[in-house]
């Protein structure tokens, strides 16, 4: 029996990932681009050799469906594998459109894999935390991270890639989180639905790849402005494919809509701010770290609780 603990930090799309060319696989149909977050992560012990398989999250026995999941990932990883126990706990909201099951799947493929003694590159792992969940790919880095959608049938050129470390920008990332309960619709069902039903998706696919473009040349010169004006075309752009859809998928609230509000009111006043939005009604904000207290003092008149995070580190093995 062996054990090992990993942890591993959200991250935000800023160009988003949305439809799958493989479900199976987890292969996207675009490619994106993501900041991972200094205070949102997931910490998960690998128990390798325990005497029946458990899962747990926050000490209780997880829910059938997430325990199935986290299990037939390990299957993957090694389908010889011995009975495992995952203990897993996040330190912010799970399935709320903040980014849990990227740093669940991060963590739990690195802890998998030390506890199992394998030898993989960091290449390697982040196509094996793909498979868990997609977004999961990207945090396998800190900083800015590019995850280029690839073209083989076995998924093997589809992982994440550094782009900038965490130290490379002075920018922060606050979350207007509107609702911390979990949403209605999972971001695979409401990808699935957009895909088949959306009249805008086709033009979703033909201009994602360019938004990716804009956005690397955007965190190399540390251009907030374009960068920012890309990010906020990819959100929309993304949130079009799903309110189109039959039948539609809206994940926002009036309180979204307020945010999205405050958000263009502060650019008006000529600080530059600029919002994304994942598969959920939380707001994000991406700024330039001394505009912080006013984007937060914007956000807070319509929210009742605003994070402020900043560029994260890589996940590691903890112990």
């Amino acid at each position: 029996m062996s054990r090992a603990t990993a942890r591993a930090h959200a991250n935000i799309a800023l160009i988003k990932y949305w439809g799958k060319r493989d479900t199976q696989l987890n292969l996207p149909a675009v490619s994106s681009l993501s900041l991972t977050l200094d205070r949102f992560w997931t910490e998960t012990t690998v128990t390798w050799g325990a005497p029946a398989d458990v899962v747990r999250v926050g000490g209780e026995a997880a829910p059938d469906g997430f325990a199935t999941r986290a299990l037939s990932f390990l299957d993957r990883l090694d389908p010889a594998r011995p009975p495992v126990a995952i203990d897993t706990d996040n330190s912010f909201p799970t399935g709320a459109g903040l980014a849990s099951s990227a740093s669940g799947f991060a963590a739990l493929t690195l802890a998998a894999s030390a506890a199992s003694g394998a030898d993989h590159t960091t290449e390697q792992l982040s196509v094996l935390a793909r498979q868990g969940s997609g977004s999961a790919c990207r945090s396998l880095w800190g900083g800015f991270v590019t995850w280029r959608k690839g073209s083989l049938a076995d998924g093997t050129d589809s992982h994440g890639s550094p782009l900038a470390p965490q130290d490379h920008w002075d920018l922060a990332m606050l979350v207007a989180v509107v609702a911390a309960g979990k949403k209605p619709i999972g971001s695979t069902v409401a990808m699935e639905r957009t895909r088949a039903t959306s009249p805008y998706y086709a033009e979703w696919l033909a201009t994602s790849e360019a938004d990716v473009d804009t956005a690397e040349r955007a965190v190399r010169e540390r251009n907030l402005t374009t960068l920012g004006e890309a990010m906020e075309s990819s959100t929309f752009k993304m949130h079009a494919t799903m309110h189109t859809a039959r039948p539609s998928v809206n994940y926002w609230k009036p309180a979204t809509m307020a945010c999205i509000h405050a958000v263009e009111q502060l650019r008006s006043k000529g600080v530059e701010a600029y919002l994304t939005m994942d598969a959920g009604p939380n707001v994000k904000v991406l700024c330039n770290r001394a505009d912080v207290e006013a984007v937060q003092s914007a956000l807070s008149a319509h929210v009742s609780r605003v994070e402020v995070l900043l560029p994260g580190p890589a996940p590691q093995v903890t112990r």
